[in-house]
């Protein structure tokens, strides 16, 4: 089953350039390293097994994950953009951050000529300066024993029946503050109204929790009954055995996209490009699927049907999509951190 998502559903995504780059970008020769900076654990992990080893390793190129934070990295293109040399030929990052530092003019346009694969990306998720790699969306899980009636949307996480049983991931807060903003009467182009929903959502006692990890074990115990998470990250907790179910938010799932660039200053460009194709294979994008439950972000990627059941969105869930807006998102989320520590946590 081929997942698609309509031009409507992500608006102001731009173009991938079509042009080639100079003849210095191009391959000059097979094999050589590629260095990879990217996230630990199960995506490290599922690089290794569905990109690196069966399409990189057979041309030559020997793949070097540089794993850590995203905030590490963006720390590395910021302190080496007026270098002549990047550490990094290959670096990840999820949308919101991709375009904060495609902003500063650290990566290269993506050459459609050498990324041969790009032409199978589905059009509304193109960027000029990456790849999407694979995406998913913001969701409301539950535990259906806890819970009888599906909750239907954000709102419900301010329902006094479930005080002191609502989990909020900290590492989700631009989502969840958006999500709440839009319950409120805002948008993704204005957080405001989440300011007095956060602080009235205390009242519920929702208990704020540092990692994914320690959701899971949180969920597990049936300390926390209903809470906002990726729907990709329920899939795997349900696959693992957590009892919990999901809705798509009534007020529209907020997507986010996970994404992969080349640094202007890559000393190992060429394998660079063939890291960005290899990582838009069909096959290597369904292993993702399967394993993590994100959803592919290519047109020729073909997922059964129960899975893409479980992990994907309907066409008119997609329709409903919130879609970040890029460049209020970088101009606010420093504010929006500093309130969500210093006041929605404190």
């Amino acid at each position: 089953m081929s997942t698609n998502i309509g031009r409507r559903t992500l608006l102001g995504a731009a173009p991938l350039a079509a042009a080639a780059l100079a003849a210095s970008a191009r391959p000059a020769r097979a094999g050589g390293q590629v260095v990879v900076g990217t996230w630990g654990g199960d995506y490290a992990e599922l690089l290794t097994r569905n990109v690196e080893k069966p399409l990189l390793a057979p041309q030559g190129i020997e793949v070097l994950q540089d794993i850590g934070s995203q905030d590490a990295r963006k720390a590395k293109l910021i302190a080496e953009r007026n270098g002549r040399r990047s550490s990094m030929d290959v670096v990840h990052l999820s949308d919101t951050d991709m375009y904060q530092m495609a902003q500063l003019g650290v990566f290269d346009d993506v050459p459609a000529d050498i990324v041969t694969n790009a032409k199978n990306i589905i059009p509304a998720l193109h960027r000029a300066y990456s790849i999407p790699h694979i995406f998913s969306g913001q969701v409301i899980l539950y535990n259906p024993d806890k819970i009888k009636t599906p909750p239907k949307g954000f709102a419900d996480l301010w329902d006094p029946k479930w005080k002191g049983r609502v989990g909020i991931p900290d590492l989700n807060y631009p989502a969840v503050t958006f999500g709440t903003a839009i319950m409120a009467g805002g948008s993704m182009g204005n957080w405001e109204p989440a300011k007095k929903a956060l602080l009235d959502l205390k009242k519920n006692k929702p208990v704020v929790y540092p990692s994914h990890e320690a959701m899971a074990q949180a969920l597990k115990a049936e300390e926390v009954w209903i809470a906002p998470m990726w729907l990709a990250r329920t899939y795997m907790w349900r696959k693992a055995g957590l009892k919990i179910a999901h809705i798509v938010p009534e007020e529209g799932a907020i997507p986010v996209i996970f994404e992969a660039a080349v640094t202007k200053h890559a000393q190992n460009k060429a394998n660079g490009w063939a890291y960005l194709n290899a990582m838009l294979d069909a096959g290597a994008q369904a292993g993702f699927a399967d394993r993590m439950g994100y959803v592919p972000t290519v047109t020729n990627a073909r997922l059964p049907d129960d899975l893409a059941a479980q992990i994907g969105f309907t066409p008119a869930q997609q329709a409903k999509f919130n879609v970040p807006n890029y460049e209020y998102q970088a101009k606010n989320l420093p504010a929006i951190l500093d309130f969500w520590n210093r006041e929605f946590k404190a």
